[in-house]
C-alpha cells in the first residue's frame, strides 16, 4: 500500500484541552461551508462526498487519551481525504457484507505515519469518516 504524504503536522499540544479546540476549529470551517451534515470530497473516490460526523461520534466513545491522540492528526486526516489517490486496504464487514472498510496509510509532515478508516455502504453508496489513529510504532 502507498503512503500519502500530508502536508500538515500534527496539532501542537500535550493535553486533551490544548488539542480539542484547535481541532474544532477545522472541523467548524468545513461544516460553515453547507447546511446540512459536514463532508469533504475526496478525489480517490472521483469527487464524492465523505461524511465527518460519524468521526465525532466515534471520537465520544474513547477514552480521553486516544481522543488526543486521534484529534492530534485530524488535519492530517482531513488532507488525506481530499487529496489522496492511493489505493487503500478494504475489507468487509463480517457481520454486515454491504459494510466496506477502507483504510488509507499516510504520513504526517512531521513523519508520523497513522491510518485512516472510511466506511462505505454499497447499497447507498454513503461514505463516513470513521477514524484516524497513529501507527503503533510512532505512538508517543
Amino acid at each position: 500500500m502507498k503512503v500519502y504524504s500530508s502536508k500538515y503536522s500534527q496539532i501542537p499540544g500535550s493535553s486533551y484541552e490544548e488539542v480539542m479546540p484547535v481541532a474544532r476549529k477545522e472541523f467548524n470551517k468545513i461544516r460553515n461551508r453547507t447546511k446540512r451534515r459536514p463532508y469533504v470530497r475526496s478525489k480517490y473516490f472521483k469527487g464524492d462526498k465523505i461524511f465527518l460526523l460519524t468521526f465525532w461520534d466515534h471520537l465520544a466513545k474513547k477514552h480521553r487519551n486516544d481522543k488526543m491522540y486521534r484529534l492530534k492528526l485530524y488535519n492530517c486526516a482531513i488532507d488525506l481525504l481530499r487529496n489522496s489517490t492511493f489505493t487503500p486496504d478494504t475489507k468487509f464487514r463480517k457481520d454486515d457484507l454491504n459494510i466496506m472498510l477502507h483504510r488509507f496509510e499516510g504520513k504526517s509532515n512531521d513523519k508520523i505515519n497513522f491510518y485512516v478508516q472510511v466506511k462505505q455502504d454499497k447499497r447507498t453508496g454513503r461514505k463516513d469518516f470513521m477514524s484516524v489513529f497513529p501507527a503503533r510504532k510512532s505512538r508517543k
